[in-house]
Formats: structure tokens, C-alpha cells, sequence
């Protein structure tokens, strides 16, 4: 591709090597380059075991990509059907190695070694990992992996990407890239009779900025105006650091919107070099504003220079939804996701005001792949309504965390965001929600997943879920039957691992939803989620309660997403019927019912009872209540600490004694008459003990690394030095992968400055990455908060060192300040070490790395084989032997 100047093209010849049996997210262990060792010479006549081939051996063959840079792999000798035919699809899933080059032209112009070298920009859409490497590279060439766009998700900038070595400034420069290429039936789907093919797009540019720091309006966040009025108050700005560390100061309107508006620069954001971010902007207006774009100018320092941006953002207008005519427009909202980060949402007014009573929202959640900001597809495909909101959260991105962690968190972030909005406007209030409101929940797909497991995890915040063609848990969607690190990891520590996704499986929560009204919908002929998954889930819904009150709808015939799927008159019966009768009292449906937890912090409470910390952490805690016979009887598994709130108990049992594990205790009757009281009670020795509700909090906010996720405001990603090096490579990569995958924000802060932020109360806010083993590291471990320790320059786990070549070691720690908070820390013994550390990472959904894990160089043959260890933390962040392997 020319650019002026520099040059670049990429070859489109490919080598391919595979492919090779795995499961989804197994790659985050395995090297991407499995089976090769890039350190070494490649052998193009070689062949490497493959359990999917004839003979049991694979080699080299060709591909060629198309112009635009797609390139398809399929793999027409492999005996696809004949794999299928036993495994399903999980003999579907493969990975492969695919090698190209790159080659760097200089400018004609150029005579003598360049004053910069250039970097690319490179753009990987459905492919795990790519790393561009010398052609002619020593030994100890360590491959820098970048993480691919796998979910091909929108507005997704590119990668980029230093280059291994100087390029030639009289000749052209080869380099090699490799990707890693790994079909999963989640990207890709079913071939149904074709070959699975592997389809992925590689593009290649230099970069050649105007400016140190550059607009990125893609990465913009606005709202519509209704009459004038923003529908929100976040304004979100893009902006890109191409060189140096810049510092947004300020805000300035210009002359035409000052006299209807104030802005107001949320907080200072710092962007490091090569690093995106969105500046937070809030909109305050004092009067409508009549105009068809916003104008104001953001003033940015840096320590060599400052200067100045103007941003035009326009302005979308609409009409009072209460004056149309038929059916409104849908309109898009804003607010602080995590207190600073401007995001968008969408939402459906309702038909008519509130009437006696202020009925809940729907809360609809789209499938993996669905723009609700570019497309009205989805909030359309929910039937409106007479008195309520229909609300559509983006999750983050189309795919976010599949509904789970910063997902979840946006979706009950955007209720409470739409309250908010109403509340503000006189006009407005007669429309507007309750405060911290209940919601109807609806979702279809990855959404419907996600309404099973809201519901599931928030059962008192639900009125009724309406979940279609929704998956039980991603381990049944494709089963890990051909895991190749099933066949190296110890069967212990593997359930150690494998805890760490047991917060994510809908089935072990089911008992929390046995009173809650549920219409479950599914396609009889579904081609994307099997319709037995549904099946299933009704089906253990009744096993905990025979008389749930569930409704199986089954659609003979129909596919994953059909036109009638919500519009049936069951469906809008089901939704009317539900919300009409919501009402804000806990008050049981049943004498006896059961709250299952994992992530008491990621949890809430089920006819107001609520666990508040287990006995051994990372299995499940069960709380079984059964009230009846003159008694409340709770009988409780692997459950350290709960409450009631007593005004939920229904009002025939209110002054009945608590019989608890077989222990009686009795409330006075002034108790019983304060309604809002809750009863806390901690196991110590085997007895219950009584407690005020606040002297018990949650357990501490740790179960598995990816809760790093849950932060209250932008990740702090702490490095040793602002200067280059291996620890600000990964940091910058960890900050771009979360922008892509969740349009989570970072800042970039060093040893120093972390320091000085230890007394500051935004700091506790927020969650911590802590990269490398310098002086903030070393400062929070010489607290002894956990068995981690430091000595000299090696870490140490409970004595040990862990000082081994291309060692990872990732591990939560308690935040310095604040209960609520967490740290992250990510530490390579060495250059591959760190490598394997930021691969680790649970970007995604279904990567098994719990509180703790320690990961070595065999894991890049044997994925979670290569383990060394791993765990989850006890209670008060002790060493947990139950939930331990080391």
C-alpha cells in the first residue's frame, strides 16, 4: 500500500501449517505459533502431529489472500464429516500458522540512516495473534504478539506495531509476520456440509501522522437532543497520541454555545504515546439549544509543547416523543460509565406517561455482533409499550464480555443512567423511571445468555425474563472434548482453573429464578445456539421447583432469529401481564427456595436474603430457606457470612424464630417492626453469631483475575518508567486490547506518580494493573497483604522463587486503599515471560486463569499443561490450601 514517503506491502503468499486440534481460548496458553518455536529455524519440509489428519501428520501447503488483504484457509484433505460425526463440534475447531512477509520500501529521497524508523499499522480482523519478526533474526529474537480483532468488532482502531529491527534506508526490508488462525464456531458458525473455512483480513500501513495528537472521531460519544435538551450529559471526545505524553487540560465552548450550555472537562486524561482515549465532557445546559453541531476547542500539553483542537460534533434533534404521531423514534442517551467514561446507550419511550404507579423498564440485550449504535434492528425487534422504557445497553462493544463483568455492569449502569435523565427535566418526569427500578429482562442469543444470567445473579432486581435462543454456558455451546491441554494438566489443577468460569455458568444458578416469571423462547430448527440448550435450562429450572412459574415457547421450524420470534401475543401477553403486576415488596412466591452464589461481590440477593462471604472461596455457597411449620429454617453450604432484610419475609412468618443450621435465634419484636433492618450473621466455631447489617461487608472483590475488569472508574496500568521498554509495550498493548474488545479506558501512570496517588480518594476508585517488579510494586508487596513476596529481583510464592525462564506470574492483590478496589499484578522473569503474562490476560470469556496462576515455558506446547500453579484466594485474601495447587 503507498503511502508518501515510506512504503509498505504485504505479500499475498501465504504459508500454512495445521491445523491442529483445540478449544476455544485455549490459545491464550499455547503459544500462538504452535507447534513452532519461532526462536529457532523453520523447516518448510517438516510435518508436526495432528490428530485430525490421515497418518497423524501435517505440513506446509499455500493460500493466497485477496487484494483487500482476506484470506480464506480450509483444509480440504482433513476427513471433516468423519471427525464431526463423533465429536460434533468440537472436531470443527482447529488452529493453524500462517506466515507471510512484509517488505518496508525507504524514499527514494532517503540517502543516510533515518532520524525515526516508522511503525506499522496493522490490522488483523478474526485472527488471535500476529507478530511481525526479521527475516534473517538470532536465536534470542523474542516474537512480540499483538492480539487480533477476532470479533471483527467496529470501531476498532489498528494495531500499531514497532518494527524488529531498522529498516534499510537504500533497499527494501523483509520481514516475516506470522498469525495465529483459529476457528471457533462462535466467529464462524456451522459450515453444515462445506469445509470449515477460516476466514480472516490482514491489512498493512505506515504510519504518517500530520500531528503529535490526532483526532479520532470514530471513538466519539454523543446523545440526542429532544426539544433542544440533551438526553444525557456525557460528551465523549477521541483522541490519539501518535508521539510524546499529552495531557487534555481544559474545555472551551465556543461564543454560540455559551449562552445556552456549560461544558466541563470531566477529569484531566493523560494519553500516553501511541495510545487512545476517550476525554470526558460533561454538558450542562441552562437553555435549548438551536443549533445543528456543538463547537469547542480542548487545550492538550505536553512537557515539550501545548496545543489546541477544535471539535465539531453534531447535533441530533428530535421531537418530543409524547408529540409524534404513532410510534417514536428511538433516541440515544449518554452517561459516565464508571464514573468518567462517556457512553452511549439507546432507548424506546414508552406510548403513554405513568399512570398510578411507575411501571419497570425493559432491559434488552442484543446478540454477539449486533451495532446497536449503527443499526435500529434491535431496539425494533421489542414490541413497545404502553407505560414502559424499553432500555438496549451496548454491553461495551457488540461482544463484549458476553453479558458477564463490564457488560453487566454497563447494562445496570444504563438504568440507572436513564432515571437520571428524566429526573432532570420537568417535563420529562412524568415519563420517568423509579429510582434503582426493577427491570424486565429480554434477550436474544449471546443476549438471551445474558438475561439468564442477570436474572440468575440479581434475581431481586427482575421482574420477569424473557430469554430466546439463549446458550446454557460456552463449555456446553462447543464442547472442550478436544482440548489439547486436557491431555498434560493435572485433573486438580485443572478444576482450579476451571473455577474461574464457574461464575459464568447459567445452570448452576437456575435455583435463584424458581420464582421468577420466565418465558423461554427458542427456534425449533436454530442452526447457531442448538435449541437443546433452552430445553435444558427449563428443564433444571424445574428440578429446583416443579412449580416454577416457566413457560417453554418452541417455534417448529424457525432458525436462530426469525421476525416473529418477540412479536408473538404470547410474548407481549407474558411482558404487559409482568409488568403490570411488579411490585416493589420482596415478599417470597414460595415457602421455600434456594440462593446460589460464586462472587458474593457479583451477586445480590434472592426475596432479600443475600450471601455475603464463603467459607471456601471459589465453590459454590447455597442457601437453602424453607418457611414453614411456624419457623424460618435456613440450612446453608459452604456459607461464612448472610443476611435477611426482614421486611422481605413475608408478613404470615414475620416475629417466627430463625432456626439456622439447626441453631434457634429469636428477634425481639422491636426488631421485627423495623422493615428496612437486616440481620447479619457470621459463622464463628461452628455457631451462628448475630451482627448490625454493616458490620458484615461482601466478600473482598477476587474469584478470578478477570473481576480486574469491574473497576469504579478508568484502569490504572502502573509501569516502572515513562521511558521505553518491555513493561510500556505491554502496557500499551493491554490498553489498546481493552479498547477494542470493551472500550474500557486506561491511564498509563508510572512507578512515581502511582506513588503520590496513594492518598488520593479517586484513586480507590479505581482497579490497578501493576506491570513489572518496580518501586510501587515493591512498595505494596512489602505490606505482606498475601504469600507474595519479593526478594532482590526475584518474586516469591510462599518461599519459593519463582525464577524460572519465560515464567508468568499474574495475581490479585488487595487494593492499598480501599476495600472495594483491587490490584492486578503481571510479571515475566524476562521478555517471553512478560509475553505470556499479557496473554493471559482474560481479555475474553472462558480463559481459565483464577485468583492467581503462574505459567511456564511448557505451556507454550502443553497450553494449561504448562501451569505451575494456580489458585483462588480465601477470605481476607489468605492462602486458600482447598483452592490451591502449587
Amino acid at each position: 500500500m503507498d503511502s508518501e514517503g515510506w512504503r509498505v506491502s504485504l505479500s499475498r503468499d501465504w504459508d500454512v501449517l495445521g491445523p491442529f486440534p483445540i478449544h476455544a481460548r485455549e490459545q491464550h496458553f499455547l503459544s500462538p505459533s504452535f507447534p513452532l518455536d519461532l526462536t529457532v529455524p523453520i523447516d518448510p519440509n517438516a510435518t508436526y502431529p495432528s490428530s485430525y489428519a490421515d497418518g497423524g501428520l501435517v505440513g506446509w501447503t499455500k493460500a493466497q489472500s485477496q487484494e483487500d488483504g482476506n484470506l480464506q484457509i480450509s483444509f480440504p484433505d482433513i476427513r471433516w464429516e468423519s471427525l464431526r460425526t463423533t465429536e460434533g463440534w468440537a472436531a470443527l475447531q482447529h488452529h493453524s500458522v500462517l506466515r507471510s512477509t512484509v517488505t518496508v520500501y525507504p524514499p527514494p529521497q532517503l540517502t543516510s540512516a533515518p532520524a525515526s524508523v516508522p511503525r506499522l499499522l496493522v490490522k488483523l480482523i478474526q485472527g488471535s495473534f500476529f507478530t511481525v519478526l526479521p527475516s534473517q533474526r538470532q536465536n534470542s529474537s523474542v516474537p512480540i504478539w499483538h492480539a487480533g480483532n477476532i470479533y471483527a468488532l467496529g470501531r476498532s482502531p489498528p494495531n500499531a506495531v514497532s518494527l524488529p529491527a531498522p529498516p534499510s534506508s537504500d533497499q527494501p526490508t523483509t520481514y516475516d509476520i506470522f498469525v495465529s488462525g483459529d476457528y471457533e464456531i462462535r466467529l464462524f458458525g456451522d459450515p453444515r456440509g462445506d469445509l470449515p473455512k477460516l476466514s480472516i483480513t490482514l491489512t498493512v500501513d505506515i504510519e504518517e501522522p500530520e500531528h503529535a495528537i490526532v483526532r479520532d472521531s470514530t471513538h466519539d460519544v454523543s446523545c440526542d437532543f429532544v426539544d433542544g435538551w440533551a438526553f444525557g450529559d456525557a460528551v465523549g471526545i477521541g483522541l490519539l497520541s501518535v508521539d510524546g505524553w499529552w495531557i487534555v487540560k481544559d474545555v472551551a465552548p465556543a461564543h454560540d454555545l455559551r449562552g445556552y450550555a456549560q461544558l466541563e472537562l470531566l477529569q484531566e486524561t493523560r494519553i500516553a504515546p501511541g495510545q487512545r482515549r476517550i476525554v470526558p465532557i460533561k454538558l450542562t445546559q441552562t437553555q435549548p439549544i438551536d443549533t445543528d453541531k456543538l463547537r469547542f476547542t480542548l487545550s492538550i500539553v505536553s512537557a515539550e509543547s501545548q496545543t489546541s483542537i477544535d471539535v465539531v460534533i453534531p447535533v441530533r434533534n428530535k421531537p418530543n416523543w409524547s408529540l409524534v404521531d404513532g410510534e417514536s423514534d428511538s433516541i440515544q442517551a449518554s452517561y459516565f460509565f464508571a464514573t468518567s467514561t462517556p457512553t452511549a446507550f439507546v432507548v424506546a419511550p414508552p406510548n403513554k406517561p405513568n399512570a398510578d404507579a411507575i411501571l419497570p423498564p425493559i432491559l434488552a440485550l442484543h446478540g454477539a455482533g449486533v451495532e446497536i449504535l449503527e443499526h435500529d434492528f434491535w431496539i425494533r425487534a421489542i414490541p413497545r409499550q404502553e407505560h414502559s422504557w424499553i432500555i438496549t445497553p451496548t454491553g461495551r462493544t457488540a461482544w463484549g464480555m458476553d453479558w458477564h463483568g463490564p457488560s453487566a455492569q454497563d447494562a445496570w449502569g444504563t438504568v440507572d443512567a436513564l432515571y437520571r435523565i428524566l429526573d432532570v427535566r420537568e417535563e420529562w418526569k412524568q415519563w420517568r423511571t423509579a429510582p434503582e427500578t426493577k427491570v424486565l429482562l429480554m434477550g436474544h442469543s449471546n443476549g438471551g445468555q445474558g438475561a439468564w444470567y442477570l436474572a440468575a445473579r440479581y434475581p431481586d432486581r427482575v421482574v420477569a425474563v424473557v430469554p430466546a435462543a439463549g446458550y446454557i454456558k460456552s463449555q456446553s455451546y462447543v464442547s472442550w472434548v478436544q482440548s489439547r491441554s486436557a491431555h498434560y494438566v493435572d485433573p486438580a489443577l485443572r478444576a482450579i482453573l476451571d473455577s474461574s468460569l464457574t461464575p459464568d455458568d447459567n445452570d448452576l444458578f437456575l435455583s435463584n429464578l424458581a420464582d421468577t416469571p420466565v418465558l423461554a423462547i427458542h427456534g425449533g430448527d436454530d442452526e447457531n445456539v442448538p435449541v437443546w440448550h433452552t430445553r435444558e435450562a427449563v428443564s433444571v429450572l424445574k428440578t429446583w421447583n416443579p412449580l416454577a412459574n416457566v413457560t417453554y415457547r418452541e417455534d417448529p421450524g424457525e432458525p436462530h432469529w426469525y421476525q416473529s420470534l418477540f412479536a408473538s401475543e404470547q410474548v407481549k401477553s407474558f411482558v404487559s401481564s409482568s409488568l403490570a403486576k411488579s411490585t416493589s415488596d420482596g415478599a417470597a412466591a414460595t415457602q421455600s427456595f434456594t440462593l446460589t452464589v460464586s462472587v458474593p461481590s457479583d451477586s445480590g440477593s434472592l426475596h432479600g436474603w443475600s450471601i455475603h462471604t464463603l467459607t471456601i472461596p471459589g465453590r459454590l455457597g447455597r442457601l437453602a430457606v424453607d418457611i414453614s411449620g411456624g419457623a424460618i429454617r435456613a440450612r446453608t453450604k459452604n456459607v461464612k457470612a448472610f443476611s435477611i432484610r426482614l421486611g422481605s419475609v413475608p408478613v404470615g412468618a414475620r416475629g417466627n424464630s430463625f432456626i439456622l443450621d439447626g441453631q434457634v435465634i429469636e428477634l425481639d419484636e422491636g426488631t421485627w417492626d423495623l422493615s428496612d433492618f437486616s440481620l447479619a450473621v457470621s459463622q464463628d466455631n461452628g455457631r451462628w453469631t448475630p451482627y448490625a447489617h454493616g458490620v458484615i461487608s461482601r466478600g473482598s472483590p477476587s474469584g478470578r483475575i478477570a473481576n480486574i475488569l469491574n473497576s469504579g472508574g478508568p484502569l490504572t496500568i502502573v509501569v516502572p518508567t515513562h521511558e521505553p521498554s518491555s513493561e510500556l509495550s505491554a502496557a500499551l498493548r493491554l490498553a489498546h486490547n481493552l479498547n477494542v474488545y470493551h472500550k474500557l479506558d486506561a491511564e498509563i501512570i508510572n512507578d512515581e506518580e502511582a506513588l503520590g496517588k496513594l492518598g488520593e480518594a479517586s484513586f480507590s476508585l479505581v482497579n490497578v494493573v501493576v506491570i513489572g517488579l518496580g518501586k510501587f510494586a515493591r512498595s505494596v508487596l512489602l505490606q505482606g497483604k498475601t504469600v507474595f513476596r519479593v526478594q532482590g529481583d526475584t518474586l516469591e510464592l510462599r518461599g519459593r522463587p519463582l525464577n524460572d525462564p519465560s515464567l508468568a506470574t499474574l495475581f490479585l492483590h488487595p487494593h492499598p486503599s480501599s476495600t472495594t478496589s483491587s490490584l492486578l499484578f503481571i510479571h515475566g522473569n524476562d521478555v517471553a515471560g512478560l509475553e505470556r503474562g499479557l496473554r493471559s490476560f482474560p481479555i475474553r470469556t472462558g480463559i481459565t486463569v483464577p485468583d492467581w496462576i503462574v505459567v511456564g515455558s511448557q505451556a507454550d506446547k502443553y497450553g494449561s499443561g504448562g501451569v505451575e500453579g494456580a489458585g483462588v484466594w480465601g477470605n481476607d485474601w489468605s492462602w486458600n490450601e482447598a483452592m490451591s495447587a502449587f
